[in-house]
């Protein structure tokens, strides 16, 4: 990674977080923060990926007799999933199919959760 591939870094990591479902709309600077560490840590952009995907997926699937988890509100809320997926990657070609649950869960949310319609670029 170079110092000039940063910004973009960090532009693609508060672009993922905020069209997750359940976080904030506009990323705080704390979570700009974070970005930045993460790429200064040279943390590959899917494993962050990965990570938050992961994470927002076990959310979605809960059981839905258990009490609703509050909204998420920091991009903190990732960083054990990332913990998790630096010692237990995942298999080859696995964030692609996050990518589709996840696309096809959110069709599915109540639209107090889905903020965004999920882009097919990524």
């Amino acid at each position: 990674m170079t110092p000039a591939e940063g910004p973009a870094y960090v532009a693609a990591v508060l672009m993922l977080y905020v069209d997750l479902p359940d976080t904030p709309s506009r990323p705080s600077p704390q979570d700009q923060a974070l970005a930045r560490w993460w790429y200064e840590q040279q943390l590959p952009l899917p494993l962050v990926e990965s990570a938050l995907l992961l994470a927002s997926l076990r959310r979605l699937v809960r059981p839905g007799d258990l009490p609703p988890l509050p909204p998420i509100r920091s991009l903190a809320y990732f960083q054990p999933v990332i913990a998790e997926l630096r010692h237990q990657p995942l298999p080859d070609g696995y964030l692609d199919y996050l990518r589709l649950k996840l696309q096809h869960l959110g069709a599915a949310l109540p639209s107090h959760v889905q903020k965004t319609t999920f882009s097919d670029d990524r």
